[in-house]
């Protein structure tokens, strides 16, 4: 998703089991899943090359993370408690503290936890399943590692809470879609920074 691995380009077993410090088994076993996925395609003989993602691809994958965090959240608001509020206030504090010391990994993880909390406040299990699975395309660590991407993160969970404490429905699903249109948005001008023309 982030371009590191290049669209055409092999992904050699051996070599990336000794940079991931595991052994190839692994390694294959992933390989196979992305395939199964679209991401590579196993070329005979020769192995595992990196497939093509384009502009559509992206908006898709996350249209349907939007779509799926959009009904959670709206479920959320339905149900969440003042002192429940007061958690989601706190998380957005240690995410506006992670951005402010540049932590990339502690964003990452802030960023994560504030919305798994919203996720366990909506219930829906299997809604959840769902996103998880669909948010393994989301390339974090670029995002975490932008301090923008931060500042408007910390800015929308922010207008998030107040639309939650307000219990304005439509306001929280747009919020929360509009962090994934977002999120897109940032992808596809990465990937056309890096040359990659989505």
């Amino acid at each position: 998703m982030s371009g590191v691995l290049r669209p055409g380009v092999f992904v050699r077993i051996d070599e990336t089991a000794l940079e991931l410090g595991v052994s190839g088994t692994p390694v294959r076993e992933a390989l196979v899943t992305l395939r199964g996925e679209g991401l590579v395609e196993q070329v005979p003989n020769r192995g595992y090359r990196v497939g093509e993602l384009d502009r559509a691809d992206i908006e898709d994958i996350f249209w349907l993370q939007g779509a799926i965090a959009s009904k959670l959240a709206a479920r959320a608001a339905r149900v969440i408690t003042p002192a429940q509020i007061e958690q989601l206030g706190a998380l957005n504090a240690l995410l506006r503290s992670a951005v402010s010391e540049t932590d990339a990994d502690a964003v990452e993880s802030r960023e994560f936890e504030f919305h798994r909390f919203i996720n366990r406040v909506a219930g829906g299990k299997k809604l959840a399943w769902f996103l998880f699975g669909a948010i393994r395309y989301t390339p974090s660590k670029l995002y975490a590692s932008d301090p923008a991407w931060g500042e408007a993160a910390v800015r929308s969970h922010g207008s998030l809470i107040a639309a939650l404490t307000s219990g304005d429905l439509d306001a929280v699903g747009e919020i929360m879609r509009r962090q994934f249109v977002d999120g897109a948005e940032r992808l596809i001008a990465y990937r056309e920074a890096v040359g990659l023309r989505p």
